[in-house]
């Protein structure tokens, strides 16, 4: 089977068009090497494929015939993806929150002079440590 429509199978991607893209912007390796679009694939193959900001890694189990569920893909692939990777990714997201809401707008005077109420607290503090 083909890595574009293998991808799309199991669900990693949504149409098989955004791997035919992925696969041409060199985003995804089959043992190690660069895979075009029509690369075929067998069991025991190791795919590995950035999405979403996460290198992917995966082994081929099987083949399926067409796009599987949710809840099948798992006798298709084995993730190997290490699971720091997802913490890493949970840590950026709460780290993106952290700054402002969406849609909150533009800092008001008050939240300037909090801020700059707390780089003053952080200054003296290292000065009083010295």
């Amino acid at each position: 089977m083909r890595i574009d429509k293998y991808l799309w199978c199991v669900r990693y991607y949504k149409t098989r068009n955004m791997v035919t893209e992925a696969c041409k912007k060199n985003h995804v390796t089959v043992n190690g090497l660069v895979a075009k679009p029509s690369k075929e694939v067998f069991p025991t193959d190791k795919i590995t494929f950035r999405k979403d900001q996460i290198t992917q890694i995966i082994t081929v189990l099987d083949i399926p015939d067409n796009r599987v569920g949710a809840k099948l893909v798992d006798i298709y692939r084995k993730n190997e993806t290490p699971a720091e990777v997802y913490e890493h990714l949970e840590l950026l997201k709460l780290s993106k929150e952290h700054y402002r809401k969406n849609g909150t707008g533009r800092p008001t005077k008050k939240d300037r002079r909090d801020i700059d109420e707390f780089g003053n607290e952080i200054k003296t503090d290292a000065e009083e440590t010295e």
